[in-house]
């Protein structure tokens, strides 16, 4: 078996500070630090999704997509990293006002996590903000319906789902 190359150690030892950083809550020196390795490695999605997830925490909104477009062109990512990578994309096209790239980022999304309530959630506010609120109104009932564990909406559970389907219905 291959050994890591020094290289490769120095990339996972100078990611895992960086994000630990984060994580202390120092995302400010974390971005620092990620932007040299993102320079350093500008094909490595793990580098670019972590990049972007700092500056999201940043508030820096609009420096994060093209991290986040890097790290989810491709593969190269874990299903959690990517399944990270693609809602903050989505969710960041939303801030940004970018609501048909949002829409069409979280369609992707859910079709790969399909059963994943957060990405649906964040694609019901994106179908929101394009001005489909039938089809976001639907996404939320059907949701709710099927995750909710509030006695009432358990009990109405049948009825919920019915009208998710055909919200116009009076019976």
């Amino acid at each position: 078996m291959d050994e890591p190359d020094r290289d490769e150690l120095d990339r996972e030892e100078l990611l895992a500070a960086a994000v630990r950083l984060r994580g202390q809550g120092d995302p400010g020196q974390a971005r620092l630090r990620l932007l040299e390795l993102a320079d350093r490695y500008p094909d490595d999605p793990e580098v670019a999704y972590q990049t972007a997830w700092t500056h999201d925490v940043l508030g820096r909104e609009a420096e994060a997509v093209p991290f986040y477009e890097r790290a989810v062109r491709g593969g190269g990512l874990s299903a959690e990293d990517r399944h990270g990578a693609l809602l903050g994309l989505g969710s960041t096209y939303r801030v940004l006002g970018r609501y048909p790239e949002a829409v069409d980022t979280l369609r992707r999304a859910v079709a790969e996590f399909p059963d994943d309530g957060a990405l649906r959630t964040f694609l019901a506010m994106a179908l929101y903000n394009t001005g489909r609120h039938e089809e976001a109104m639907r996404l939320t009932l059907t949701l709710l319906a099927a995750t909710s564990e509030d006695p009432g909406v358990r009990r109405y559970r049948r009825a919920i789902e019915e009208y998710a389907r055909d919200l116009d219905a009076t019976v």
